[in-house]
């Protein structure tokens, strides 16, 4: 099988008849063996009756329903599961992603050697104020925090060869940050190519402002497990021996500063009067909350049953 093209859906049921038909328009000029597959995420209008329509009239096709919807993470999750394809291309329901970009984009894997490609709609049909800013504002602060130089990380349409699909694990809102996944997972050379959006022809976006809100507690989430997740204790507890070596410095200088004038007969106050000595107590017990916190997370990392999960490239004998 050449090709798996995960399509992950939630209430499209007007969009799945004509992006089927174009698939295989754009499709039919190489010679590709294919399957389409179909994660209805829990849709609640006649999409999955489309769907079991579609499989008859199309072999190719094969479908995943969910009896609610989980979101585009756990529908992608379980594609990527499913998908048998040398190369697995994603790409929504709504028919703004464009099929005729998927031959390329299979190039630039098999010829060029990229891991993934991952699309860029240069030129976008949203609304300005809603989605065009807040996604350039998104994808600037994810260039930043993640060392990826991708101009459009949440695009729906991307290639991957099927062992970077099947190395990572998405979920909860992750999909926005597959890539970021994939090169942590070791698969670094990842490519770009500028794809065709095209305007939303029936319904309306299923993704409100709050995606970047969301989306960048996401980033912020996915860079943390990713930099400590299997070593909590040189966050945590770095940052609590730290706190509790400045508390201790601090009530220090305050009881010898109170011995020496007691010492000299000069007048002194009490040091449980000052008010610094109570920040010193305080950042002596975050420190050892801190160091606690560091010491409780390795421990349920060395317990967790991906441990010693690592990605292995090459073997010999």
């Amino acid at each position: 099988m050449d090709l798996s093209i995960v399509i992950s859906l939630f209430n499209e049921e007007e969009s799945l008849r004509p992006l089927v038909e174009w698939i295989e328009r754009a499709l039919a000029p190489h010679d590709y063996t294919y399957e389409i597959i179909m994660v209805d995420d829990g849709s609640t209008d006649g999409s999955w009756k489309i769907i079991k329509e579609l499989s008859e009239e199309h072999p190719q096709i094969r479908a995943i329903g969910f009896r609610r919807n989980y979101g585009k993470s756990a529908a992608l999750y379980c594609g990527f599961e499913a998908a048998t394809g040398e190369i697995v291309i994603t790409m929504d329901a709504d028919l703004q992603d464009s099929p005729e970009e998927i031959p390329e984009m299979v190039r630039m894997i098999r010829e060029d050697g990229f891991d993934l490609v991952s699309g860029w709609k240069k030129k976008r049909y949203d609304n300005v104020a809603t989605k065009n800013l807040p996604s350039k504002l998104y994808n600037a602060t994810a260039r930043k925090v993640t060392g990826l130089k991708l101009h459009d990380m949440n695009c729906g349409l991307k290639a991957y060869k099927n062992e970077v699909v099947k190395s990572i694990e998405v979920y909860g809102e992750m999909h926005r940050f597959i890539p970021y996944l994939a090169k942590n997972a070791g698969y670094g050379n990842i490519g770009e190519k500028v794809v065709h959006h095209q305007a939303r022809k029936f319904g309306k976006s299923k993704f409100g402002a709050s995606r970047f809100i969301h989306g960048f507690l996401d980033l912020i989430s996915i860079w943390f497990l990713q930099k400590f997740g299997k070593k909590p204790m040189h966050l945590f507890g770095a940052m609590g021996t730290l706190t509790f070596f400045v508390g201790a410095v601090l009530a220090i200088i305050l009881i010898i500063q109170k011995l020496v004038r007691q010492a000299n007969g000069v007048s002194f106050r009490a040091v449980t009067d000052q008010p610094l000595f109570y920040l010193a107590l305080v950042a002596l017990i975050i420190g050892t909350q801190l160091f606690l916190t560091g010491f409780l997370g390795e421990l349920i990392s060395r317990n967790s049953e991906n441990r010693n999960r690592y990605n292995i490239r090459r073997r010999i004998r």
